[in-house]
């Protein structure tokens, strides 16, 4: 099996993220990690490639996976045969939201940085 293209956009602490990040290891996919948080540009290019504001979004092979969860980019995987299902365990769930807390970290973060620039 071919290592797939893989890009993922990706907020630096998020439930969801986390589970996309997950999946990747479960696989052993390489794959490159654009952090929309950290960097706003990456934010652009995610919601002009997507069509849509909201995150993660997993482009595998040229498919743009929008707002999608970690399950969502296993279950898409394993049905186009990009990868083949195994029984490895994730450490975190595949399918949770950020918490408030979390939300609320991520801006006071993409603020900082703002203000350091």
């Amino acid at each position: 099996m071919s290592q797939p293209e893989i890009t993922a956009y990706l907020k630096t602490s998020c439930g969801w993220s986390k589970g996309v990040r997950a999946i990747m290891d479960k696989y052993s996919l390489t794959y490159t990690e654009k952090d929309i948080i950290l960097n706003p540009a990456f934010r652009f290019e995610m919601e002009q490639r997507s069509g849509q504001p909201l995150s993660p979004c997993v482009e595998i092979n040229g498919v743009m996976l929008p707002d999608i969860s970690g399950e969502e980019v296993e279950a898409y995987m394993l049905e186009q045969g990009i990868v083949t299902a195994n029984d490895v365990k994730t450490d975190v769930p595949l399918n949770a939201p950020c918490t408030d807390a979390q939300h609320e970290a991520m801006a006071r973060e993409a603020l900082g940085i703002k203000m350091n620039l």
